[in-house]
């Protein structure tokens, strides 16, 4: 048997850990293994990358950072496991589109790096003032699987007054943003960071109520090797003034992550996190039971029209909202849709349906929630959210200001809801949960033991219908409202390892 083949075996099932694919192919081009059956294992590293938090001097930021327990390390085969790590590093400020900002920033040493040591403890560090860098880090070993950090940030004061929390996010090439706008009373700002040792070249496109906005600097954008780069939407076109746009980030070489930070010189300000991709359905759950304002856009990116029943699933069922039963979406054009006096007092979830089943059009989506009124109020965003195939998590969860929302928009389902020991002291409680078919559950009672500091919320699928989840932290500061609301995606802590086997026939 040829040694080559077998270190190519050994190779792909390693690189299968990591990514989920591998390709087993002879130096002379033959086959010599062949999928006949996938297992799911541990990864052995992921990335993550956190935004600028804040421009303003006044800007507190918490970063937390946490690793789930009750995955082991993979090592695939790959021979002895490195020691594991978890490591978050400031990346440059790059050049910025549209003539806007500074080049060639060398950013601040920052009081990060929120470094965890063992999985099942939160650890967190304090970073702040607006001179705080953009992130980029890795786990890898016992560390990766389900790996997250959460960015907090409490602008008390100023234009971007307001608590913006971010679930840090992972690279990729293709991201959707709706509900960003270039109204004349918002700064909404596109960051995009490059976590890899290699250029990234980047493409924005924006679409109003019309169709896609005339635009200029929005494609071929550079962002440099571990560098971030900072693109205000209202240069990018001619046609400012819209209240409602979509965002579309795609790369054309590299990957990057992408956030929006929306500031509203009159409401406050927030993070728009990506929207899961374009599908026929959609659940964007979590919203506060006293929203005093709910706004609904979506995007039909497709050749067809989408017509969309608007239902909202409540603690005690599904009910459609008074007067905006549906929302008719042109192709290529931004849709919203003002929903008054939705949640009525209670915790619930807007879920987005085909009007007719057999024409599933897909769409993106997301919601601009205000709780407050007057001069007090406070923003927040909650963007179309998939459902937790496996396991998620949501970091920095304070006593008696966190809320969970659990909606199982089909079938009933069966969760298994963690909270994680206190970043300071307590120790970690687990709860089973059944939600039933069509409704929300709420739980504000679910808190580590003796909990000191801060803690995280993980969600795991157990038996039943599909699970949407979404965690709202509350901070009011001088009677203003502050909150944010961010979704739990499937924190991708396993991957699918085809098996080999091993055609001895075309062995020499």
């Amino acid at each position: 048997m040829k040694r080559t083949t077998l270190s190519l075996i050994a190779a792909a099932t390693a690189l299968a850990a990591v990514t989920g694919f591998a390709a087993l192919t002879a130096p002379d081009g033959t086959t010599v293994a062949e999928a006949k059956a996938t297992t799911r294992l541990p990864v052995e590293r992921a990335g993550l990358v956190c935004p600028v938090p804040s421009t303003s001097e006044v800007a507190e930021t918490r970063y937390t950072s946490y690793t789930p327990t009750g995955t082991g390390s993979a090592t695939a085969g790959s021979g002895k496991a490195e020691p594991p790590t978890a490591l978050l590093r400031p990346a440059a400020s790059g050049p910025v589109a549209g003539g806007t900002g500074k080049t060639g920033k060398k950013p601040k040493a920052p009081k990060v790096p929120a470094t965890v040591t063992a999985p099942g403890k939160p650890v967190t560090a304090q970073a702040d003032g607006g001179s705080v860098p953009a992130l980029t880090g890795a786990a890898t070993g016992t560390l990766a699987p389900g790996w997250t950090v959460q960015q907090t940030t409490v602008v008390p004061a100023g234009g971007a007054r307001g608590l913006l929390g971010l679930g840090c996010g992972a690279p990729d090439t293709d991201f959707w943003f709706p509900a960003a706008s270039t109204d004349k009373d918002r700064q909404d700002y596109v960051h995009l960071t490059n976590p890899d040792d290699t250029a990234a070249v980047a493409d924005i496109e924006l679409y109003g109520p019309e169709g896609a906005l005339k635009s200029q600097f929005t494609e071929g954008i550079p962002v440099p090797a571990r560098s971030t780069v900072p693109v205000l939407l209202s240069t990018l076109t001619s046609e400012a003034g819209r209240k409602d746009v979509t965002v579309h980030v795609t790369t054309r070489s590299g990957r990057v992550g992408a956030a929006v930070a929306a500031a509203d010189d009159k409401l406050g300000s927030d993070w728009i996190a990506p929207a899961a991709d374009p599908a026929g359905s959609a659940v964007l759950p979590g919203i506060p039971a006293d929203a005093t304002s709910v706004r609904l856009v979506a995007f039909a990116p497709g050749d067809d029209d989408a017509d969309l029943k608007v239902q909202l699933v409540t603690p005690s069922g599904t009910i459609v909202p008074a007067g905006a039963d549906s929302l008719h979406v042109k192709s290529g054009m931004t849709a919203a849709v003002d929903l008054p006096n939705l949640t009525r007092g209670a915790v619930g979830s807007l879920l987005l349906t085909p009007s007719d089943p057999k024409k599933p059009t897909p769409v993106v989506a997301a919601l601009q929630v205000v709780r407050g009124k007057g001069e007090n109020t406070e923003i927040a965003f909650i963007p179309a959210t998939a459902a937790v195939s496996a396991r998620a998590t949501v970091a920095d969860n304070r006593a008696k200001a966190s809320t969970l929302a659990l909606t199982a928009p089909g079938a009933e389902a069966r969760v298994k809801v963690t909270a994680s020991a206190g970043s300071e002291g307590g120790a970690p409680v687990s709860r089973t949960v059944t939600v039933k078919a069509g409704t929300t559950t709420v739980l504000t009672d679910l808190v580590p033991e003796g909990l000191k500091g801060s803690y995280a919320l993980t969600v795991e699928p157990l038996s039943g219908g599909k699970i949407h989840a979404a965690r709202t932290l509350a901070l009011p500061q001088d009677g203003i409202p502050m909150f944010t609301v961010q979704p739990f995606t499937d924190d991708r802590g396993t991957v699918e390892v085809p098996s080999a086997h091993q055609d001895l026939g075309v062995l020499g």
